[in-house]
């Protein structure tokens, strides 16, 4: 889902400047391939390469954190669809909470 998330924002981003991958590319000081696969759905960029793409694009992100209280909410609750999941997409989101949680602690 965040891949996704990620793809779309920085897809609509790029089309909003009038960018093609390889212009945004060139911008953001990276590679079109790059750019390609982040749109595609077939990598999630770090914290630092997404924003430097989107500034690229003329865009600012921001984001925060908001600890909100959720009613009969348990994150045991999340461990029978963690167990069907395939040993590799739990390595994947494992990687995803893990940076997160790293790029939480930096704001």
């Amino acid at each position: 889902m965040l891949r996704s998330v990620t793809a779309d924002l920085l897809r609509t981003a790029r089309t909003r400047a009038g960018l093609s991958q390889r212009d945004l590319a060139r911008r953001a000081g990276t590679a079109q391939s790059v750019v390609a696969r982040i749109e595609g759905g077939r990598t999630s960029p770090t914290w630092d390469t997404f924003s430097r793409l989107l500034a690229a694009a003329g865009f600012d992100m921001r984001a925060g954190l908001e600890l909100r209280p959720v009613a009969g909410s348990h994150m045991l609750d999340d461990v029978a669809r963690v167990l069907r999941l395939s040993p590799e997409d739990r390595l994947i989101e494992l990687g995803n909470a893990s940076r997160l949680v790293s790029e939480a602690r930096r704001v």
